[in-house]
């Protein structure tokens, strides 16, 4: 539709003045009352330019993306419900909780989905809220259903902001990322891009967005060797991103004790409510992140006693942890794959 729209409007905006027709009736026909030529060419311009104008608003209408649908979950401080399933066309790849703070000078998003489709809808969302400016896009790891709407904001020229180790780690998987995405999106894929870090955090990092401060936290090695935290001060929201899988199975892209580690300190940070990567954001975080805990350290524990006991990755992979299967949405998907990261990590620990 869109494209029929603007070969329309090419055609008209191009379109050369034709002249009028010789007059090829009778020659006792009375003579007709003359329309000055330049009144004739000045009221076909107004036509064309308001044709124009038509297929304009038209194919502007037709470009802009509807608005994701969000919940206010603290005031000024809005999170969009991703799916609990892997990317797919169904879900357009919509699977992470994902979206932004308002501050009184401008809004900070925090990551920006799956497709730049799903960025250019989070962009709408923003704006149906505030016509302030996007200052900053943070994004909390590198994984793909996290960064791929960044490009929706490139021309709002906000400061892309990440962990210090982030930018290097995408450009590692740049090529991958992008090739399943195509693979199992399609055309739901097309425009998305990895828009790389121009801030980058090493240990903590402050924002003010006016009035509003974000304390911006890297983290040890755990869900990825590249996780960062958003503590909204104004709200006591701690943003987890990924460090919190609610019901959602853990993943393991990083290290299993980093994980546990980090867990540690995330209690110390007492928040009054957090915002998770995947499942529910209603939940209790104390229940939350107790449940992710005991999963992460049976895993652990388990794996430890199966190398000490000789046994191979492959026995460890169909024995472990096989009784937490209803525990978890996407056990099957991502179990094993913990499994096989911790005997990799644990195999040479002493």
């Amino acid at each position: 539709m869109l494209e029929k729209l603007l070969s329309l409007l090419t055609f008209f905006a191009a379109a050369k003045k034709v002249s009028p027709a010789p007059d090829r009736g009778s020659a006792n026909r009375p003579p007709r009352k003359q329309v000055p030529q330049k009144a004739k060419r000045t009221k076909t311009e107004r036509c064309r330019q308001r044709l124009v104008l038509a297929l304009l608003l038209c194919a502007c209408a037709a470009r802009a993306a509807p608005p994701l649908a969000v919940t206010q979950f603290a005031p000024g401080l809005y999170v969009h419900r991703g799916h609990d399933d892997i990317a797919t066309r169904e879900n357009k790849g919509d699977i992470a909780n994902i979206g932004f703070i308002v501050g009184k000078r401008c809004v900070a998003v925090i990551d920006t989905g799956g497709t730049a489709e799903e960025g250019r809808e989070l962009r709408a969302a923003i704006r149906a809220v505030t016509p302030l400016p996007v200052c900053y896009v943070i994004n909390t790891h590198m994984h793909p259903d996290h960064i791929f709407g960044n490009v929706a904001f490139r021309d709002d020229r906000p400061q892309f902001v990440g962990s210090a180790t982030l930018g290097e780690a995408e450009a590692s998987h740049a090529e991958s990322y992008l090739r399943v995405l195509r693979r199992e999106l399609g055309t739901l894929a097309d425009g998305s891009e990895i828009v790389t870090p121009t801030l980058v955090v090493e240990s903590t990092k402050t924002l003010d967005l006016g009035d509003r401060k974000l304390v911006l936290r890297a983290w040890k090695t755990a869900h990825t060797n590249n996780d960062l935290t958003v503590y909204d001060e104004k709200s006591g929201t701690l943003w987890l991103a990924d460090l919190l899988f609610v019901k959602c199975i853990p993943v393991i892209d990083g290290s299993v004790t980093g994980w546990l580690a980090d867990i540690a300190l995330i209690r110390q940070v007492n928040p009054r409510r957090v915002v998770p990567g995947h499942g529910p954001i209603d939940t209790p975080w104390p229940a939350a992140l107790d449940a992710e805990e005991a999963y992460l350290a049976n895993l652990a524990r388990d794996v430890r006693a199966a190398i000490r006991r000789g046994e191979t990755m492959q026995r460890a992979i169909d024995t472990v942890g096989a009784n937490e299967r209803d525990k978890w949405l996407l056990f099957d998907l991502y179990h094993r794959r913990n499994v096989t990261a911790a005997y990799a990590e644990l195999e040479w620990e002493q």
